[in-house]
């Protein structure tokens, strides 16, 4: 692994690290259930700021929707491993394989529903992404049994 991949793995788990300790600060104080939903809202509002990149495909181009977000994964496609499923008209589905988030928290030795629930959280910059950029998006993140990581359904925008 060349010193740049590993540097990029790192803060990448960095920062699910620091999901992890922001969430847990938050339970203490509002609660688990305000804890996602607060941290979920200002990570979804990075997203709809980060979709902007991509609007110049909205509404209706997946193929370039499709081609512009897998160039702009962090680490290009090792790290998260993307798996295109369908890429018709109206419809885009990915598949996540890996995650460097949820390897962290796995090495953190956290418990497989918070490891879900953190999950859902990060997801949220998806929700934001594909919004953002004008589509609609439905993603159901990773949980306890499942295959991979995040399922991204993309569909044309209005």
């Amino acid at each position: 692994m060349s010193n740049d991949r590993r540097d990029l793995v790192a803060q990448i788990k960095n920062r699910a690290l620091l999901y992890m300790e922001i969430y847990d600060v938050m339970c203490a104080e509002v609660g688990a259930a305000r804890a996602e939903s607060l941290l979920s809202e200002a990570i979804f509002q990075r997203g709809l700021s980060a979709g902007k990149a991509l609007a110049k495909y909205a509404p209706d181009d997946l193929e370039g929707l499709k081609t512009g977000f897998l160039d702009s994964v962090p680490g290009g496609k090792d790290l998260y491993a993307p798996q295109v499923l369908r890429c018709e008209r109206d419809h885009l589905e990915i598949q996540l394989q890996a995650c460097p988030l949820k390897e962290a928290w796995r090495e953190a030795g956290l418990a497989e529903d918070k490891i879900a629930t953190l999950c859902r959280i990060a997801g949220a910059i998806d929700q934001g992404l594909f919004r953002g950029a004008g589509f609609k998006f439905e993603n159901r993140t990773w949980t306890p049994g499942a295959k991979g990581c995040c399922y991204l359904s993309i569909k044309r925008g209005d």
